[in-house]
């Protein structure tokens, strides 16, 4: 996927594009059904996919007392467009210059001069321009004029529910520790991604060797406790099953910030030390709990990693099979 800072950055032969516009935060199955509307849609006119984005939340220059923390760092949120077949991303800058233009300039300047477009695709709620004077309506009209069509892409409603996808909905679920139901929504695993750094070593020297992530995560992170999942290693590409730790350690209290500490099950002579991993969530086992002496720690310890085998399907007493990514 081809990434583009700067609408000046795109090639003038670049072609007719099809695009996706929306802040996209955590890439949720709500913005994963536009993509595919978008891929459908550009295989139908000839033209290539381009999701047009931000470095930021709007509402951090529009108004800061609103904006929410975001889901993930822009990389991040790259790095997931990247998985949703599209063919590029535009990242534009959201500024006071920005947030000045008019509706209409928005439109002539970004999506017909330098985009393109022969289809543009938003979700019913989308607003742009100055003072968010424009919406899928004015869209349509400059539509006409620009020659290209809008789509207004439907929310997707889980099932069983009546609530949409939304980043929101996500951050309240990560909030509860509800991994499970995040997932869902997100329509992906939750996850963080980071190098594994030193810690104290306290769980190799309690039997339960655990991969250090850096406190400095994005806010993927769920609430503090212990959960069953996944530890993939890209730098070797294999998948663990693992028991993993979020918070600061309350039975010690010598962590100053919270953390997130991977145990690999049946792996103890893992050296994961500089490898770039991710970390998937995918049942919350417990909150987190200050144990009254070591032999109480590692009990408990050892009764997240066997409820984590039986949610995970490790085979009791045989080693954890690690397979490719």
């Amino acid at each position: 996927m081809i990434v583009f800072r700067d609408p000046a950055e795109i090639p003038a032969d670049f072609g007719r594009t099809v695009a996706a516009i929306g802040k996209f935060d955590g890439v949720h199955a709500g913005h994963r059904a536009v993509f595919r509307r978008a891929v459908q849609d550009a295989a139908e006119l000839g033209a290539r996919t381009v999701a047009v984005t931000f470095d930021r939340n709007p509402l951090s220059v529009l108004r800061p007392d609103r904006c929410p923390d975001a889901l993930v760092s822009v990389q991040r949120k790259i790095e997931l467009l990247s998985e949703c077949g599209l063919d590029a991303v535009l990242v534009l800058t959201f500024d006071e210059q920005l947030a000045a233009r008019t509706a209409e300039d928005f439109v002539q300047t970004i999506l017909v001069d330098a985009l393109h477009v022969a289809a543009v695709l938003v979700g019913r709620d989308f607003r742009f321009g100055r003072g968010g004077s424009g919406d899928p309506a004015l869209l349509r009209e400059l539509g006409a004029a620009g020659d290209f069509r809008v789509d207004v892409v439907e929310d997707v409603l889980l099932d069983g529910t009546e609530r949409r996808a939304s980043s929101s909905w996500v951050r309240e679920l990560l909030a509860a520790g509800d991994v499970a139901l995040a997932g869902t929504v997100l329509g992906r695993p939750v996850s963080v991604r980071g190098e594994v750094v030193h810690g104290l070593e306290r769980g190799r020297e309690l039997g339960f060797p655990t991969a250090n992530l850096p406190g400095m995560l994005d806010d993927m992170v769920p609430a503090d406790g212990v959960y069953a999942g996944r530890l993939i290693d890209h730098t070797t590409g294999l998948t663990h099953p693992a028991a993993v730790s979020v918070g600061t350690n309350p039975t010690f209290d010598d962590v100053p910030e919270r953390q997130v500490e991977a145990h690999a099950i049946d792996r103890p002579g893992l050296d994961l030390y500089g490898h770039d991993v991710t970390v998937e969530f995918t049942h919350r086992l417990r909150g987190m709990t200050a144990f009254d002496s070591i032999e109480a720690l590692i009990d408990g310890i050892a009764s997240d990693v066997a409820q984590a085998r039986i949610l995970l399907g490790v085979p009791t007493g045989d080693p954890a099979d690690a397979h490719a990514e």
